[in-house]
């Protein structure tokens, strides 16, 4: 690509202006190794303008392996009997909350399958424990669709922000990815009626999954321009033993930190995580994500004796730096690329 073409689409993304489908096209499918480079490295320096060198780090408490979905992709899906089930009590949370707090973290993320035993009504209930126990520290959910009414009574208890990836923006691929049982569009809605409610919303996709093509990909950052969350997680596919996609390839590493970088030229102020997934995948895809513009990791604070049954792919990480016990280790994964640990809440700045 001509040096002026290029110059032209990063003033179109960091600029605010709109990006067709076919300059988004370029930007993820057709630029050569020398312009990777560059705009991986102005990924960097926005990411630092806006954020410095610190990375925020959020306390990770997966819920429940329970699930009332069956999604091809998911070892949490629930005709999966390789996994084995477990969901954490109100007061198991609460003991969670606490070693997360001894330790310094200042944003709880309660993460787990659509657990029909953990309603609207129990879940309110732990939010608001939370709440009346840390009134400064930030509550994250991440249980997936609901309606309205139980998204209200969650916000009203106390949670902060919710996070919801919409996966793939395309109907089709979808479909190809969820049974019949699954509506896109409801999906969809229910981002939209978490940002009328005031929720700082988090939304992303899978990289590689299974029947995913440029041209989707293009889709899904259109609907993020559109979307304007301030949170997005993008990580590579990665199969799970016991479902459809259990033979499929992983997604590729180098394209999933490339559209960390993409993202962060776009949503200069966005929450974006280093994920578990690319320290799955990488050892050093921590250091990598946030070199390429990631500003978050979430540590792990289940109990160890569920940490291995929370199985949503394949050998995932659970005992390393990733865990909130490896935050020493953390630390020194990040000082060596010059960066920090930053305890604060790290809300979305405005």
């Amino acid at each position: 690509m001509k040096q002026n073409g290029f110059d032209t689409l990063l003033e179109q993304v960091t600029s605010g202006a709109k990006v067709s489908a076919a300059m988004w096209r370029t930007l993820i499918a057709e630029l050569g190794d020398e312009e990777k480079e560059r705009l991986t490295l102005m990924a960097r320096n926005v990411a630092q303008a806006h954020f410095g060198k610190g990375v925020y780090v959020r306390a990770l408490i997966e819920i429940s392996s329970y699930c009332r979905n069956n999604c091809y992709y998911c070892g949490l899906r629930c005709s999966n009997e390789l996994t084995q089930r477990y969901r954490l009590s109100k007061d198991e949370i609460l003991d969670c909350c606490s070693e997360a707090a001894l330790l310094g973290f200042n944003t709880f993320v309660l993460q787990g399958g659509e657990d029909p035993w953990q309603d609207d009504e129990w879940l309110a209930d732990v939010v608001a424990a939370i709440r009346a126990r840390y009134p400064e520290k930030a509550i994250t959910l991440s249980v997936g669709e609901r309606t309205i009414a139980g998204y209200s009574m969650l916000r009203n208890a106390g949670a902060d922000r919710y996070l919801l990836r919409h996966e793939t923006a395309n109907d089709a691929h979808y479909s190809h990815l969820h049974p019949d049982s699954m509506d896109p569009g409801e999906r969809r809605g229910c981002l939209v009626d978490l940002k009328s409610l005031g929720y700082q919303v988090g939304s992303g996709m899978m990289v590689g999954s299974p029947g995913l093509t440029v041209e989707y990909l293009v889709e899904d950052m259109i609907f993020l321009d559109k979307l304007k969350p301030h949170m997005i997680g993008i990580g590579p596919f990665i199969p799970a033993a016991g479902t459809p996609f259990a033979a499929e390839p992983h997604g590729s590493v180098e394209e999933t930190l490339h559209l960390i970088s993409l993202l962060r030229l776009r949503f200069p102020k966005a929450l974006i995580p280093a994920t578990t997934a690319l320290a799955t995948l990488c050892s050093d895809g921590t250091q990598r994500a946030v070199f390429a513009g990631a500003n978050v990791v979430m540590p792990n604070v289940t109990p160890l004796a569920c940490r291995n049954k929370y199985t949503i792919y394949n050998n995932k990480k659970h005992d390393g730096s990733e865990s909130a016990q490896g935050l020493l280790a953390l630390s020194n994964k990040l000082e060596e690329i010059g960066y920090y640990i930053d305890f604060s809440r790290g809300d979305y700045r405005r």
